[in-house]
């Protein structure tokens, strides 16, 4: 790591801190009735059409130029504000889970980052920045800020920001990782015949993806340490007195990274595969959306946010387990200098994706979460052009040549 990639060489100035912390009282109201809002009101991935109208509004208000159902997708939000020569993007996502909603505080990560784009808007001409907050439909599943960045939405942006929120305890963010993962599709096609008698030309695709699952099962024992493998039935027939002449397994893999997800997916279809050849069917696979890859979280960045984090009365601790989860701004982080951490709903105990947390991610420790997390966006970002404006750089190469971030 070269000296610009350590420390920030300089933070924003107590001028534009106390602007950004006293701005809270602007927005903190607002911030919190959508949070509750989008809570109470769960959709699904790419229909979150009450969510991105009501974030959008709140930003229209705060004066942003907002488009809705931008870059493609009916869901998607791009609102900007000022026209200074350094962008901010900040992500907002506000997809939930089928039938337990808000299981993973999606409410609170659309608020913290609108409460963070709006602190930054009243300081954008002082420093000379473009705000803009992204919303990013279907995290949950289909890949929204992936189509986003090959639409061109991160074209113009010098840095990244988001927060996640989590339960037990605030983590220092370069210790927050993810997983790579890919979800694909296996069809099988075979030949139906009378399940009910003598069925010679019967070719039962049934029967190759049950050879194909057990074949992935026991292949679990040989697969590295912290790869993960799942799959289901999703069609597998139509009667029990007809020989299924089709099937389609849905199957995910997650793994540290994603070329350990393409080493391990290549193994999975060799068992769908042998499925095929031992019952005489042929087949396919096919991505069921984008693959995710694992977050990058950039040092400048990371570091200017857990020091920001503790100014604010947070205590981000060290973290030596392993990845959890995974998110479509893996991909964004390959490319444009980023960060995800995750800040706590102190008090909570559940794990995101249950009905519990669901319960959790509304209240007064998930408001403080929001609240926290956006002064804490609004602090780092404003760090962060503090140390591009000193001459600093995020990435190697990015002072001196200007490369393309990359985050390998």
């Amino acid at each position: 790591m070269s000296p610009a990639l350590g420390r920030p060489s300089h933070s924003a100035t107590d001028e534009v801190r106390g602007a950004l912390l006293a701005s809270r009282e602007v927005w903190e109201e607002r911030i919190l009735a959508l949070s509750a809002e989008i809570h109470r009101d769960p959709e699904l991935a790419f229909a979150e059409h009450r969510a991105a109208a009501r974030v959008a509004d709140t930003l229209r208000a705060a004066g942003f130029a907002v488009r809705v159902g931008a870059f493609g997708l009916a869901t998607a939000v791009d609102a900007a504000f000022g026209d200074g020569d350094i962008t901010v993007a900040i992500c907002a996502e506000y997809d939930a889970l089928p039938g337990i909603g808000h299981a993973c505080g999606h409410n609170i990560i659309a608020a913290a980052g609108v409460g963070a784009a709006i602190a930054l808007a009243g300081v954008a001409d002082t420093l000379g920045i473009r705000v803009r907050l992204l919303g990013t439909p279907a995290e949950e599943h289909g890949g929204g800020k992936v189509l986003m960045f090959e639409a061109g939405a991160w074209e113009d942006a010098d840095f990244s920001l988001m927060v996640h929120a989590g339960p037990g305890r605030d983590l220092r963010c370069a210790d927050v990782r993810t997983q790579a993962v890919a979800r694909f599709d296996v069809s099988f096609q075979g030949l139906p015949g009378h399940a009910g008698a003598p069925s010679p030309e019967g070719v039962n695709a049934a029967n190759a993806a049950t050879v194909g699952l057990v074949a992935m099962g026991l292949l679990r024992q040989h697969l590295p340490d912290g790869v993960r493998a799942n799959a289901f039935i999703a069609e597998g027939g139509e009667a029990t007195n007809i020989i299924p002449s089709s099937t389609r397994v849905r199957a995910e893999v997650r793994a540290d990274t994603l070329e350990d997800v393409e080493t391990a997916r290549r193994r999975i279809l060799a068992c769908f595969r042998g499925g095929a050849i031992a019952t005489g069917c042929s087949w396919s696979w096919e991505d069921n959306g984008p693959t995710y890859a694992e977050v990058v979280q950039n040092p400048v960045l990371a570091d200017s946010w857990d020091r920001n984090l503790a100014a604010l009365g947070r205590s981000p601790q060290p973290y030596a387990g392993s990845p959890g989860g995974s998110t479509d701004m893996g991909n964004v982080s390959h490319d444009v200098p980023s960060i995800h951490p995750l800040i706590a709903i102190e008090g909570c105990s559940s794990a995101p994706h249950t009905p519990e947390f669901t319960g959790d991610a509304i209240g007064p420790a998930a408001e403080a979460a929001a609240v926290d997390g956006a002064l804490a966006l609004a602090l780092t970002a404003a760090d962060a052009v503090a140390h591009l404006r000193a001459g600093g750089a995020l990435v190697e190469g990015d002072a001196a040549e200007g490369e393309r971030y990359h985050g390998r």
